[in-house]
Parts: C-alpha cells; structure tokens; sequence
C-alpha cells in the first residue's frame, strides 16, 4: 500500500514497528498505541494550515501537521454520472487546528489536542439531509518513506439544517500523549489528515484539479 493512497486501510501489523509509548484520549481517542517521541514542528504546521498554537512561551513545539493533497477534497456522486445535478456531497478540509503543552513536569510527555475543520456542501443529488463522513489521522515518517505508524478513521455525521445546503464542521477533540527524548527527535514524525475515499473519489480527485 502506498499513503499517497486515501482510499487504502492501514496494512496489519504496521504498529510492531513503533517504540516507546503514545496514547490518545477524548470522545474520537485513538486507542493506545506505540510510537517514538514526538515534539513536532509548530512553525510547519503553520505554514502548512495555519492552525498551531502554543499555551505559553515556554510550552513545547507541536507535531508537524499535513493534510494529504489527494485526500483534501471529498466529491460524492450518485450512480456514475459525474455532472453538478449528479453530486451527492462536496467537501473539503480547511484546518487541524492545535496545541500542545507538557503532560508532566519532568517534561517527558507532550500532550497534543486537534481538531478537524470540514467544510461540507450539500449536492443537488442528495436525498434527505444527513451524510456521515469518514476522514482518517495517521501518524507517518516525516522523512519521506511512507511508513505509516498509526491509521485511525473516524466519522462525523453532517445534518444540514432546512434551507441550508453548506455546512461547518468540528470534529470533537483528539488527544495524544507523546514521550520526549534527546534520542529521538519529534521533527522524524508529522501527523496527516485526510478524508477516508472509496476508490471511486480518489479517482475523481486525481483526474481533477485541485480546488
């Protein structure tokens, strides 16, 4: 499996390759996991989604946060026509917005909590006035080998009010716990988000530009 694919599920066992200790908390947790320490880059994630924040001066960086460029936009169709009276759902994701602090006071731990910002427009294809939608945060190598260390899909249910077709999303707060090192160096990981794809709309997504 390659990463660069949003419609592909995390291949078994991806998670032996980990040590030390993460663990993620809140309503959308990820379960406990293993991984290295993190301290990822707060200044990358700005640039990348200009939504890392610190709680105070002295507070640690956060990970470095992405969103996976095939996997930003979400375009959901009703049979196989492909035209506007055809969609079902648009979607796209806007910000992770973040920030992290110290767990402990051995400084040891850092503890980081997201949240995903969707944007949804409802299509003139959609019967009712619900959708779930499904996105995924994984926790990567930062340099560039596509092992992915941790894959957690979650889905949130959109209700479009009456007389609205667009909608703003939060997804409720994820938490992870990450050990710190002078070993192992937080920039070695960044954490992705994506919206979990069938194959189908990461088909549509490669043969169209982005928005």
């Amino acid at each position: 499996m390659r990463f660069s694919d949003p419609a592909s599920p995390t291949p078994p066992g991806i998670l032996a390759r980990l040590s030390g200790r993460m663990a993620t908390r809140g309503k959308a947790a990820i379960p406990r996991r293993r991984t290295s320490g993190l301290r990822l880059s707060c200044l990358g994630a700005a640039m990348l989604l200009g939504a890392c924040t610190r709680p105070d001066a002295f507070a640690p960086a956060c990970p470095q946060l992405a969103f996976l460029p095939e996997g930003i936009d979400l375009s959901r169709f009703a049979g196989s026509g492909r035209d506007l009276t055809d969609l079902v759902l648009d979607g796209h994701l806007t910000a992770v917005p973040a920030i992290c602090h110290w767990a402990n006071d051995s400084r040891k731990q850092v503890e980081a909590k997201l949240q995903v910002s969707i944007s949804l427009n409802r299509g003139p294809a959609m019967r009712g006035r619900t959708a779930e939608v499904p996105y995924f945060v994984a926790l990567t190598d930062a340099a560039g080998s596509g092992a992915i260390y941790d894959k957690q899909v979650y889905v949130t249910r959109a209700e479009f009010p009456p007389n609205t077709d667009r909608l703003g999303l939060s997804s409720p707060e994820i938490s992870m716990l990450f050990p710190v090192s002078h070993e192992k160096s937080a920039a070695a990981y960044k954490i992705t988000v994506s919206f979990q794809l069938t194959p189908e709309e990461l088909a549509y997504n490669r043969t169209h530009a982005p928005r």
